[in-house]
């Protein structure tokens, strides 16, 4: 991960998957936008930044480039990410939903030998509170500090963000690794990441029913992780029953075990991971407080 205040960005698409707001957003807040990619607008301007046919044209003209932010068409996003991969962009963030899992699973192959970080899809991207946004998170809602998020939600992403905020607790970094059925990098690459970032501090970790990521990410905690986390699971008392429409809805029709996915069974994962989990968003200052007094 390299995220600086100087990072050059690229944005592929301009859809309804992110607004005119959205990127005003980010230059207000000092993301230094290159320029926009839409095949067909080559050569016009857009937001107030030049729009190239192709990543390849943008990156002659202008440079080499860190990081794209990715807002196409579902079924668009595939080639998007490879012509990004194709151009030596090695930071990948899909803002799209419902990218088709095929799809996902092809872009992984290419991506998992060549060192290239892909957030999403289905994400609101990564924010450093006062260095960095990248993505359509609510800036006004973060403040710089020792804490680092990441969650699988989107706008529990930044409730959480707000509650720590409130608390008196800034935030290292904020990520939504997105939650379509299949997304790029897990929690558990966030987990180290985050372990290793030295402005970090304390972790907290929001999960949400649906898939096996959560478990995953409580073993992993209890065999790697070295600094303090705290758990925080969406729908604890939603029905077992219903299924998510963003969350691993694949894994979770077909499974064998009647417990896999659901919140019950992520709670449980925790609890044997000795993570302490918050009932509710506005508990989570208070559990990161005892934790992070205690180191």
């Amino acid at each position: 991960m390299n995220l600086r205040p100087d990072s050059r960005i690229l944005i592929q698409g301009f859809s309804e998957f992110i607004s005119g707001t959205h990127i005003a957003q980010m230059k207000a807040y000092g993301t230094n936008l290159i320029a926009g990619v839409q095949p067909g607008c080559g050569g016009q301007m857009k937001y107030d930044l030049p729009v190239f046919d192709l990543v390849e044209e943008a990156i002659s003209k202008l440079g080499a480039i860190d990081t794209t932010i990715i807002c196409v068409h579902p079924y668009q996003v595939l080639d998007a990410a490879l012509e990004a991969s194709a151009s030596n962009i090695r930071q990948i963030i899909i803002i799209s939903a419902g990218v088709p899992p095929l799809h996902m699973v092809t872009l992984l192959r290419k991506t998992e030998t060549h060192e290239i970080l892909v957030v999403g899809p289905n994400s609101p991207g990564i924010i450093v509170p006062g260095k960095i946004l990248l993505g359509t998170q609510p800036s006004e809602f973060y403040t710089p500090g020792p804490v680092g998020i990441v969650s699988r939600s989107s706008t529990l992403t930044y409730e959480v963000a707000w509650e720590l905020t409130q608390a008196g607790l800034g935030q290292s970094i904020s990520v939504s690794i997105g939650s379509d059925a299949i997304v790029g990098s897990s929690f558990l690459q966030w987990l180290q990441i985050l372990d290793e970032d030295e402005t970090t501090d304390a972790i907290v970790l929001v999960g949400q029913p649906g898939g096996g990521s959560e478990e995953a990410a409580a073993r992993y905690i209890a065999e790697a992780i070295d600094k303090p986390v705290i758990a925080y699971i969406a729908g604890r008392h939603a029905p077992q029953s219903k299924y998510w429409h963003q969350t691993g809805n694949i894994t979770t029709v077909v499974r064998r075990d009647p417990n896999f996915g659901t919140t019950q069974n992520k709670l449980a994962a925790f609890q044997a991971a000795q993570v302490p989990v918050a009932e509710y968003p506005a508990q989570i200052p208070e559990l990161l407080k005892k934790v992070m007094g205690n180191r």
